[in-house]
């Protein structure tokens, strides 16, 4: 017997499961597997970016992430005790009618799994935990996955979002082109330790010996412990290891790691695959795209990308033109390039600074097939309508629908999207008619009322 649904969804990271939030919010019936026995509870990505929190606001979690947690505190680079170095990785901000959440917050991978886990199950939602992907075929109809217990389940579509070194991928024989530095290579692993303040990121620089670096993760009483490795060094990533390391590398009595958490080997990968789509399979986040942990990119590059794919592939599953999926590549993969190569500069240059150019409010669509007259990011801020009452436009943003800012109703198109129209004060932007896509980003801003219908037969 096989089972059936809309979509399969391999892998249950951020990407993975923000994908499975933006399909059960609009009643799509999917199924999320991972091959891991249960969550895994490593810090790893640690840094939400404006954009991201302004994903989660519309997703209806960021009210439980942001209490938990903290921004970027200053950094004390020293040698041993000798202070060579004190400085902030961001510019504070202040929010502003626009910009709602301006800051870079630290917040562990394992929590914003947690919150996107619950909000998932609050919609009907769970993640099949142990459940391996033995293998898959596809036809113009669909795609048969065999999972590892032996059984077969039929989805309408596959998206992969199992990792840098995921098995569909490779299966599916797409390039993932790029480097992987074997001779750069991290201990990473979240750690108790005694003798050290939780208001700076600490960081000692051993001549000869290299660094360490130590991250107070938000809202719990570990650190994120950091080393780069020679080349060619045998890792020992047990609990001496890393007391082995912090001794040899800060040179300081009185600082002990107590308790080693988890762990993992860190090798420096920059790949972006060749392609996003092959049929009715398509990739997501580390699938698609690996990182240098330079700048804070790789999580939310993939929490973007289900973002993008999730209303996508929503609207084809209930009636929409099959060919909006392939704005999907069009619109994400150039992306991906552009983070790559800024978190590879940041990464080479070994800089600690970082400003707007990572925050990916800047990322936008222009000049592709899905923006006519737009593609941006839509801001928040105050928005005064007709009647006379004021919004905030997040707030009319929020839910799973097309936004229509103009003074005449939404078009009636047969099988078209959801639209929810209001009537701006004035022209919103100088056009007469502004429609913004479920992912906040400007579909169509014009004057005329025969393209706004044309565009809407787009999606």
């Amino acid at each position: 017997m096989t089972d059936r649904t809309d979509v399969l969804i391999v892998g249950a990271g951020p990407t993975g499961l923000t994908l499975a939030v933006e399909l059960a919010r609009r009643g799509i019936a999917h199924r999320v597997v991972e091959r891991a026995a249960a969550p895994s509870p490593g810090s790893k990505g640690k840094g939400l970016q404006p954009r991201t929190q302004e994903i989660f606001d519309d997703l209806g979690i960021i009210d439980r992430v942001l209490p938990a947690t903290t921004l970027y505190p200053p950094i004390r680079v020293r040698i041993g005790r000798l202070p060579v170095y004190r400085g902030r990785m961001h510019k504070p901000a202040a929010a502003t009618d626009e910009v709602p959440y301006p800051a870079v917050r630290m917040h562990p991978q394992w929590r914003t799994e947690a919150v996107l886990r619950e909000r998932l199950a609050e919609l009907g939602g769970t993640v099949e935990y142990g459940v391996e992907l033995a293998g898959f075929e596809q036809d113009a109809q669909g795609v048969t996955a065999r999972l590892g217990s032996g059984a077969r389940l039929r989805a309408g579509y596959l998206v992969a979002a199992d990792g840098g070194r995921s098995t569909v991928r490779k299966a599916l024989g797409v390039g993932f082109t790029g480097e992987t530095r074997e001779e750069q290579r991290m201990a990473l692993g979240d750690v108790r330790v005694e003798g050290l303040d939780r208001e700076h990121i600490h960081a000692w620089v051993r001549p000869g010996k290299g660094m360490v670096a130590l991250y107070p993760m938000a809202g719990t009483d570990a650190f994120q412990f950091m080393a780069p490795l020679k080349p060619g060094a045998t890792p020992d990533l047990t609990l001496d290891g890393f007391r082995r390391i912090l001794a040899e590398r800060s040179m300081l009595r009185g600082l002990r790691v107590t308790e080693l958490l988890w762990s993992s080997l860190y090798r420096v990968n920059i790949r972006l695959a060749d392609a996003y789509r092959s049929g009715r399979v398509l990739l997501a986040g580390d699938a698609a795209h690996v990182h240098s942990p330079a700048g804070g990119q790789g999580l939310n590059t993939g929490v973007q990308d289900a973002y993008n794919l999730g209303w996508k592939l929503a609207r084809v599953l209930t009636g929409g033109p099959a060919s909006l999926l392939d704005t999907y590549e069009e619109e994400r993969r150039p992306v991906a390039a552009l983070v790559l190569g800024l978190s590879t500069d940041l990464h080479d240059r070994k800089s600690f600074k970082r400003d707007e150019e990572t925050y990916q409010l800047r990322i936008g669509y222009r000049g592709g097939s899905l923006a006519r007259h737009g593609g941006e990011r839509v801001p928040d801020g105050p928005l005064r309508l007709a009647d006379g009452s004021r919004v905030r436009l997040f707030d009319l943003l929020r839910g799973p629908h097309f936004t229509l800012l103009s003074p005449d109703p939404a078009p009636r198109v047969p099988g078209g999207p959801e639209v929810r129209a209001y009537a701006p004060a004035g022209p919103y932007g100088g056009f007469r008619h502004t429609l913004v896509r479920p992912d906040g980003h400007v579909g169509i801003a014009t004057d005329s009322a025969e393209e706004l219908a044309a565009y809407l037969e787009l999606v």
